[in-house]
């Protein structure tokens, strides 16, 4: 398994590597797409009803990020990833190679890619798409007020939504960590940036992307944990963490900084014990880039600074169907 033991480097790219360059899409089951259509509108997304779903774009950029189907219960349906078209052709060799049964989409979704069952059962394509991941670091900035001018605004009455830009990442709940690291570097071609333990770890595209665009948390089975929104400053994240309050949205945790990723975040709880992390100026890994992947210490597994984490931070309710979060 490439890149477990502390301090060996783990090579971003070469010439011809196969990989996925974006983690193009996912798709959330909820028992509600009322209170989903409330809580990601107060989140800042773009939420559109397409048929019987609702799709998530951010303001400004049309690609749909998530769809939001209705279900019994919280379940992460898919993930789909993206890739070049050249290269369409070559992961279909190389799924087949690996003895991976390609299956037909799902009802209603329209696909020229690839899907199988992955690791843990869970559901993947690998489609032809533009890449989203982004090609340099993202911009972050902070906002420092001249001299006789305030520079914290007036509060509750300059109460602003935030609105995000991108989806970062998506964080994933799995049986066996580092079998889900080896598993997406043979099959999609991620590479581990840096994880803790068997607990938790954080993996990169090849073709250049932030330090993770897609991340595994150890628990009992599947589910997703949280999926991660770019915003441009620590300010937009604490603006972000109120406006959702005053919503009534006021479990999660934050505003903090990750070790690991070095992102700032704040995290909104749903109303099915699931998390949205409004996140900023985190690592990012270039094409062709060695980075160093460490295995951290359990303390630095969560943050840098920060409050505590809620008791059921990592809870996966996905697997708990009688569970609810705390009102």
């Amino acid at each position: 398994m490439t890149g477990i033991a502390t301090g060996s480097f783990v090579e971003a790219s070469k010439a011809g590597e196969l990989g996925i360059h974006s983690l193009d899409t996912f798709v959330l089951q909820v028992p509600s797409l009322k209170q989903a259509q409330i809580f990601f509108v107060s989140f800042g997304l773009d939420v559109r009803e397409e048929g019987s779903a609702l799709t998530l774009r951010t303001f400004g950029n049309d690609h749909v990020w998530a769809n939001v189907v209705e279900g019994p219960r919280r379940k992460m349906q898919h993930l789909s990833f993206g890739a070049y078209a050249e290269d369409l052709p070559r992961f279909k060799a190389h799924l087949e190679g690996l003895g991976i049964r390609l299956i037909d989409a799902p009802p209603g979704f329209e696909s020229n890619g690839l899907w199988f069952v992955g690791h843990d059962g869970v559901l993947i394509e690998i489609k032809v798409a533009l890449k989203t991941s982004p090609d340099q670091k993202a911009a972050a900035y902070f906002n420092s007020a001249p001299a006789g001018r305030r520079g914290s605004g007036l509060g509750h009455i300059e109460l602003k939504q935030i609105l995000p830009t991108r989806l970062a990442h998506c964080l994933i709940f799995t049986s066996d960590v580092h079998g889900a690291i080896s598993y997406y570097e043979k099959v999609l071609g991620l590479r581990l940036s840096d994880h803790s333990g068997g607990n938790v770890a954080f993996m990169h595209g090849v073709h250049g992307s932030d330090h993770h665009l897609l991340a595994l948390a150890r628990s009992s089975g599947p589910g997703l944990h949280h999926c991660s929104w770019d915003v441009g400053s620590i300010d937009d994240i604490g603006r972000g963490a109120l406006y959702m309050a005053d919503k009534g949205y006021k479990r999660g945790w934050g505003v903090g900084r990750h070790t690991i990723g070095s992102n700032y975040f704040h995290y909104v709880q749903d109303p099915w014990g699931g998390f949205s992390e409004y996140s900023c100026d985190i690592d990012y890994i270039p094409k062709g880039h060695l980075w160093d992947a460490r295995d951290f210490a359990d303390e630095d597994g969560l943050a840098f600074w920060g409050p505590q984490p809620p008791t059921d931070f990592v809870h996966n309710y996905e697997m708990d169907q009688d569970a609810r979060p705390p009102a």
